[in-house]
């Protein structure tokens, strides 16, 4: 496959249309496209184009929230029949205080609830301790945190040390976006950096004596 047969999808997307971003995703099924390779040549593209035209002088609240809809309906187009039975265990997922995006981590939240983890959402704008409280709360095996801006890296870096002082020692610490994938597992004091969405399911899979 070439990247120009998922074009029209990037193009329905960036205009906000989800009646067609849905047709078009259905025909890339359809014509046997795996849904790893729609999320992450697709829909991650669009995404990466969407936040390279928000600078000040450009930001429209309104085509964003066009194409969230239409990168949603995507979504559930290609993962229909979730959630399953979770399996997998426990995970937490937030956008951390000052970021108020939660695009991208709705998307991780529908794709790891369709993989059999039991996903709790603690939304954007989300304080550190919220989200270990919430970790605590649920018996969590997996924080998953999503950032689209550079400043809540120093928020990133206080998960791991606040959840071992509540006694979470044995937690999986993902982190991801636009933001944080541009630093490493060690300045963000987490277990790893996902390049996409299911780099980071791929990661959680592994054994914990396998990580890092």
């Amino acid at each position: 496959m070439n990247d120009q047969s998922l074009d029209k999808l990037i193009e329905a997307l960036l205009e906000g249309d989800q009646a067609r971003a849905v047709a078009e995703a259905s025909i890339l099924r359809n014509a046997s496209i795996d849904n790893e390779v729609l999320i992450n040549q697709g829909i991650e593209k669009a995404m990466g184009l969407l936040d390279t035209k928000c600078t000040l002088e450009q930001f429209n609240l309104l085509e964003i929230m066009l194409v969230g809809r239409a990168v949603m309906g995507v979504i559930k187009t290609l993962y229909p029949d979730f959630p399953p039975i979770a399996t997998r265990g426990t995970a937490v997922i937030a956008s951390l205080e000052g970021d108020v995006h939660d695009l991208g981590k709705n998307i991780v939240k529908t794709i790891m609830s369709a993989k059999g983890y039991r996903v709790v959402d603690c939304g954007k704008d989300c304080p550190v301790e919220k989200l270990v409280d919430a970790a605590v709360r649920e018996g969590a095996v997996i924080i998953a945190i999503s950032g689209l801006i550079t400043s809540i890296v120093p928020l990133v870096r206080q998960v791991v040390p606040l959840a071992r002082t509540r006694g979470v020692t044995k937690v999986k610490v993902l982190a991801g976006g636009a933001a944080l994938k541009q630093a490493t597992a060690d300045l963000l004091n987490v277990d790893y950096v996902a390049d996409s969405v299911f780099d980071g399911i791929r990661f959680l899979e592994l054994p914990r004596e396998e990580i890092r």
